[in-house]
Parts: C-alpha cells; structure tokens; sequence
C-alpha cells in the first residue's frame, strides 16, 4: 500500500501524485473518503504522478463532502491508500467492466 495526494478528481478517473510503484494498466483499488475502495486501472504514469480510471464511476461530491474525522492527522486527503491488484486473477466478467481508453 502507498499514500497518495490526489491532484484531480471526476467521475471517471484521477491524478495522483505520490512514490507509488505503479505501472500503465496495472489494476488497482484507491481508498476515497466516504466511499470505501474503489477499483480502476493505472491509465498513465509521468514521473510520481499517475492517472487512474475506474472501474465504475463515482459521484466526486461524494468524495469531497465533509467526513468523519481521521484517526490520525495527515497531509494527505483522498485517497489515502492504494492498493495492487495484479497478483490478483481477473475473471472475464471483471475484464470486461474495464473501461476503453
């Protein structure tokens, strides 16, 4: 798992920047704020920034409503974690929810 600030946020994806080992089209779960885990794909990396898009869109106001407050105090905001899911098997069903970039 790596910490992440998110630099950008909309329904279908986000930039993230952070010392995340990641690579393009690697599957992956960020934890957002009020939503839980959510599951996408790396769609690009450049330098300690990354772009991800989901598996299934969100609803970002969602995300960026006040929350209960943090255990501890951070820097970071959403999402806190990611986390890899290569080692993980992919059903075709599962392949075929990947959206087309």
């Amino acid at each position: 798992m790596s910490r992440v600030k998110v630099r950008n946020l909309s329904p279908g994806g986000m930039m993230a920047e952070g010392d995340a080992k990641v690579v393009r089209g690697t599957l992956v779960a960020v934890e957002l704020r009020n939503l839980g885990w959510v599951e996408g794909s790396v769609a690009w990396k450049q330098d300690n920034r990354f772009g991800i898009a989901f598996v299934d869109e969100i609803d970002p106001g969602i995300v960026r409503a006040p929350g209960a407050p943090a255990a501890e105090p951070s820097e970071f905001e959403v999402p806190r974690y990611t986390k890899n899911h290569q080692a993980l098997p992919m059903s075709a069903a599962d392949r075929e929810r990947l959206r087309k970039l």
